[in-house]
């Protein structure tokens, strides 16, 4: 795949609130898919954080393994890494120009 096909769906994984909570509770320590569905059993099935973390280990952001009858999230956090360095080029883009349009209106 091409690595910016591997970072658009990294970013349309991101857009969920609930997505980005989990990615944030698995970067401190891993849980199984019954310890990150507690916290949301009165709003979301357990097949729907299921399919949440589905959507995240597509993304390449978090990795799925068994142990006995549980399966562990870890957080993968290459994928973010990656994302991040695309954000810094971008970034330093915009910083550029809005450095270059803030000397222009200084000069007139």
């Amino acid at each position: 795949m091409v690595e910016c096909e591997k970072l658009d769906i990294v970013f349309g994984s991101l857009p969920d609130a609930t997505r980005r909570d989990i990615l944030k509770r698995v970067s401190v320590r891993s849980f199984t898919i019954s310890e990150l569905a507690k916290p949301y059993r009165k709003t979301i099935s357990f097949a729907g954080i299921a399919k949440h973390i589905g959507i995240l280990e597509d993304a390449g952001l978090v990795v799925k393994k068994r142990e006995g009858k549980y399966q562990i999230i870890t957080l993968k956090p290459t994928r973010l890494r990656e994302a991040s360095v695309e954000l810094a080029r971008y970034t330093k883009m915009w910083e550029g120009r809005f450095s270059a349009l803030d000397a222009l209106l200084e000069n007139n």
